[in-house]
């Protein structure tokens, strides 16, 4: 009766935080269906509405680190609740936007949201065995991603039901109204853990820590992109002429001078640490980390990207309207419904690394591909080749979260939201690209940053054990 109930809570668990993600995804991505609308209502340039596209992105950057610290210290419940409630009314403020700068701000602030991701990992994690994990973490982040598929499906004929130029406003608002309502249920309706065992809190909300002198140095290095994707945003806000020469620099250096700040505070805190001899269980490698984070900033960060850009690229490239436009751009999406969860079992069934460097490579070939598009194609065939690409960066994206939770169980809010912020700026730096350059361009960079990433998987070596209920302990990672 027990191993039943602990199965229905299972499902039940998974099915609440992943619908959370899934309304937290709708409504992050609620802007691409209408860019060209809002552009053209608003007069706004292609700078304008692709720095939009980028602000979107930034902020949630650094929100995937503090929100893993703040899962791993408050448990996860209260923090999502919490972040979809507040998160609503930026997206409020969106809908009601009248100026460039208003929209510019709130969706900055609304781009906090993307940082929901992280949470449900965490929840997963503490409610499905370990050999299982793969999957139902697929299941969550696919059917989760499958909220910005959702919206741009529903999202402009709604807007066409409630007609007139403020259509957009009033489907974007809804978004908002459904985050809200949703924050509310979750928080009487979620658990943290089973009710059989309490949930690890950690004593306070400090970054990670490494454990050996040479995972410290790693540790610095992984970090700078943090910085530096808050240092792309400042770039694209001077470029579009938001904030002057003279602030952008001062922005620069504020940031770099934080960074130095807190790694030297890191250095310090953690020689003491590792001092005073690391036990053996505390142990973890942070070279794993740092390559999980390079495969997810390629996979999930391209896939983020495209999801932003497709609307746009097939109305200037093939001349359809909005509506058809976000559908099709919809299918890069729509995969993650199976595509996913395939990734995670596959990881489970067959080896983890095994898995992930044939959907690496697989990957990076289908990207080049995608660089050789034109408007001479056949619309069906740049599809074809489009769902083909989208199925194994989901799949690709499930593998690598599939080992994320297996590296430190009591820090796998901290390491998804490292691993997470990763995707974002994968997003944020492709994006860059797309600014400055031509769509052949992009799809190249997303290739060849997919073949680096495979050289390094190379080099990936993680074991994971995990206790039973009755303390017999099983190996449950197959990774070479």
């Amino acid at each position: 009766m027990t191993t039943k109930n602990n199965y229905h809570g299972q499902k039940q668990m998974v099915t609440i935080s992943t619908l959370a993600f899934f309304i937290s995804v709708m409504v992050w991505f609620n802007m691409a269906p209408f860019q060209s609308t809002i552009q053209l209502q608003l007069d706004l340039t292609d700078k304008e509405i692709g720095a939009l596209m980028i602000v979107n992105l930034a902020l949630s950057i650094p929100g995937r680190i503090i929100i893993g610290r703040l899962v791993d210290r408050y448990g996860p419940r209260k923090v999502f609740s919490i972040l979809l409630i507040t998160m609503s009314v930026p997206c409020f403020f969106f809908a009601i936007g009248t100026n460039y700068v208003q929209l510019l701000i709130s969706r900055l602030i609304l781009g906090t949201i993307g940082a929901s991701f992280v949470i449900g990992i965490r929840m997963v994690t503490e409610w499905v065995p370990a050999g299982k994990v793969g999957f139902a973490q697929g299941i969550y982040a696919g059917w989760g991603n499958f909220g910005s598929s959702f919206a741009a499906l529903t999202l402009p004929p709604l807007a066409l039901i409630i007609g007139g130029e403020n259509g957009w406003r009033y489907a974007i608002l809804l978004t908002g109204i459904l985050a809200l309502i949703y924050g509310i249920v979750f928080y009487f309706t979620a658990k943290n853990t089973p009710d059989w065992r309490e949930f690890p809190y950690t004593k306070n909300v400090a970054p990670l820590q490494a454990t050996t002198k040479s995972d410290l140095i790693i540790l610095t290095i992984i970090s700078f992109p943090i910085y530096g994707g808050i240092g792309i945003l400042i770039w694209t806000l001077n470029q579009n002429n938001i904030i002057s020469d003279h602030l952008a620099l001062l922005s620069f250096l504020i940031t770099g001078t934080t960074y130095l700040f807190n790694m030297g505070k890191r250095w310090r805190r953690n020689e003491e640490y590792i001092k005073n001899k690391v036990p053996d269980t505390e142990k973890y490698s942070m070279k794993n980390v740092a390559i999980l984070s390079m495969g997810y900033f390629t996979t999930f960060g391209s896939e983020l990207a495209i999801i932003s850009m497709l609307p746009m690229y097939f109305q200037n490239s093939f001349a359809v309207n909005a509506v058809i436009a976000s559908t099709i751009a919809s299918s890069f999406a729509f995969t993650n419904l199976f595509a996913r969860p395939a990734g995670g079992w596959l990881s489970d069934r067959f080896g983890r690394k095994k898995i992930l460097l044939l959907l690496l490579a697989l990957l990076s070939c289908l990207y080049a591909g995608m660089s050789f598009m034109q408007n001479s194609w056949p619309i069906y065939l740049v599809i074809l080749l489009i769902v083909c690409c989208s199925l194994i960066s989901q799949a690709a994206s499930g593998a690598i979260f599939s080992m994320v939770s297996l590296i430190k169980k009591n820090q796998t809010g901290q390491i998804s939201g490292m691993v997470g912020a990763y995707g974002n700026i994968g997003s944020l730096c492709f994006l860059a690209v797309l600014n400055v350059s031509q769509y052949n361009i992009f799809f190249l960079t997303i290739s060849i940053g997919l073949l680096l990433c495979f050289l390094t998987t190379l080099t990936l070596q993680l074991q994971s054990k995990l206790s039973t209920k009755t303390n017999v302990t099983k190996k449950l990672a197959r990774i070479n």
